[in-house]
């Protein structure tokens, strides 16, 4: 459904995308990671036909940005970070419109906005003025006008941007909603573990160089170098709990944590599967009161990947 080759965008001796190479199939949702300026909207950008690369080739359901602009414009929905809205217009005038615009005639342009207010949850603002709309509702109401045409794909830039938490969790959700639709989905965002919940694939670009491609099961994989986890037991025996997981072969080291309250313990290099602590430490008499896995999440994969660079 997307797919580029050496998608090059050069300002002088600024390289904004530097080569990018990457492949998207039909219902993937990819997650677009990387700081400000590291190219991720001028992707975008070029991917919806409102820029031109400087060199590189890239296609849109099957459609080159040099030869079919005009169909994949009729195949994608994209939903910039900012967009404009007509502030005079009540939310469905607004959808009327661009449906218009869309060239959806008669009872079945009432119809599609009707579909699409339901979707994102609008349907009770259907005559309240844009300007009286809060950044959530905004941001849906934007994401409702590019779902008008019923598009394949949906390039959407930051759209969890400026948004409270409650908003947030109701743009993951919908977004959810989209990917059981089977629509194929680039969305970027700076909530990094909300991508995970929602993203099938990931991609992390820095200074417009992808330098990661791949699941987030693979990304986890890579930056989790050894299997740490946390145990704690009761009556302040933690430490007497450690000394004793310290004879153990499988451990590589053991460390108390927080007071005494919690000890950390760090497998060998060739061991995954942590389960026989707690067995091992209830045979030994401990009553064990807390244990479980150190979460590596898309924060601490980024942290690990990138350098902080920016152009």
């Amino acid at each position: 459904m997307i797919e580029t080759r050496d998608l090059t965008k050069k300002y002088g001796d600024l390289y904004a995308l530097d080569r990018l190479t990457l492949k998207l199939d039909k219902g993937d949702v990819f997650g677009f990671i990387g700081p400000n300026g590291a190219g991720k909207t001028t992707t975008m950008r070029i991917l919806a036909t409102l820029l031109n690369p400087s060199w590189g080739e890239a296609s849109v359901c099957g459609y080159s940005i040099y030869t079919g602009s005009k169909d994949i414009r009729r195949s994608i929905g994209y939903m910039p970070d900012f967009f404009g809205v007509y502030d005079d217009m009540k939310v469905i005038e607004y959808l009327e419109f661009f449906a218009a615009a869309y060239r959806i005639k008669g009872p079945e342009r009432r119809k599609k906005c009707e579909q699409v207010l339901e979707l994102v949850d609008l349907g009770y603002k259907r005559d309240a003025l844009v300007t009286s709309l809060s950044r959530g509702m905004t941001q849906r109401l934007g994401l409702a006008r590019v779902l008008l045409h019923e598009p394949q794909v949906l390039l959407l830039d930051e759209p969890a941007s400026g948004l409270d938490p409650r908003a947030r969790i109701e743009m993951r959700e919908l977004i959810k909603e989209l990917r059981g639709m089977n629509k194929t989905i680039m969305v970027s965002s700076h909530i990094l573990p909300e991508l995970a919940d929602i993203c099938n694939k990931i991609g992390i670009i820095e200074r417009g160089k992808l330098i990661f491609n791949n699941d987030v099961a693979t990304a986890i994989k890579q930056v989790r170098q050894k299997h740490v986890f946390f145990v704690s037991v009761g009556k302040d025996q933690n430490e007497l709990a450690a000394k004793k997981l310290e004879t153990y072969p499988e451990i590589g080291s053991v460390e108390l944590e927080n007071d005494n309250e919690s000890i950390k313990v760090s497998l060998r290099d060739d061991r995954e599967d942590g389960s026989f602590v707690p067995e091992r430490l209830i045979q030994e008499g401990f009553r064990l009161k807390s244990f479980k896995e150190e979460e590596i999440n898309l924060e601490n994969v980024f942290m690990s990947i990138t350098k902080g660079i920016t152009n």
